[in-house]
């Protein structure tokens, strides 16, 4: 763990999100920022159910309902381990701001990572990755137009052009900044 991860001005145990379309790298950033915080990463694509997992794979843009229990089921998940008094970190696209209500239901101070990238950098990505269910450029562009942008009173924006330890970086910076 670095100084960062044990600054005394983040407040432990914490629940963070780790949010932004596909390809974005939620799940690269976090897993190195669960690394860096000792936190303990949870994928949200692990807890898609089969048939949306199917229905994505189809390049068919999940619904509103279609996400409803997923997001459910990861909202639950931040809940147990504020109970427990674990930190935990979830990558989640989390694409509008009613999704990420549904996560604050079970974890009421989230702190929220935003990856930001331009549309040719994140579809480069998709095509360079092979083993994910998640594929294709319509698929993309339908992410990003459900995708509501959150502002600076919900998240901290980084630019994933930047390093990953960079994005870690700046985010745990701001993050000590708000506490």
């Amino acid at each position: 763990m670095n100084s960062s991860a044990t600054s005394p001005s983040i407040e432990t145990p914490f629940s963070f999100l780790v949010m932004g379309v596909s390809g974005s790298g939620k799940s690269h950033i976090g897993r190195q920022l669960a690394n860096v915080t000792g936190a303990l990463f949870i994928d949200g694509d692990d807890y898609h159910n089969a048939l949306s997992i199917d229905k994505m794979s189809r390049g068919e843009p999940l619904s509103d309902d279609d996400r409803k229990e997923w997001l459910e089921t990861l909202a639950e998940l931040f809940n147990q381990h504020r109970r427990d008094g674990r930190s935990v970190i979830i990558g989640c696209s989390a694409l509008k701001r009613r999704y990420r209500d549904i996560l604050r239901q079970g974890a009421p101070n989230l702190r929220i990572l935003y990856l930001h990238g331009e549309r040719e950098v994140l579809l480069q990505r998709l095509n360079s990755r092979g083993d994910h269910f998640f594929n294709g450029e319509h698929m993309l562009n339908s992410q990003l137009d459900t995708l509501e942008i959150p502002g600076n009173d919900e998240a901290i924006r980084c630019s994933i052009e930047q390093m990953p330890a960079q994005i870690i970086e700046e985010f745990l910076s701001e993050l000590r900044k708000s506490f």
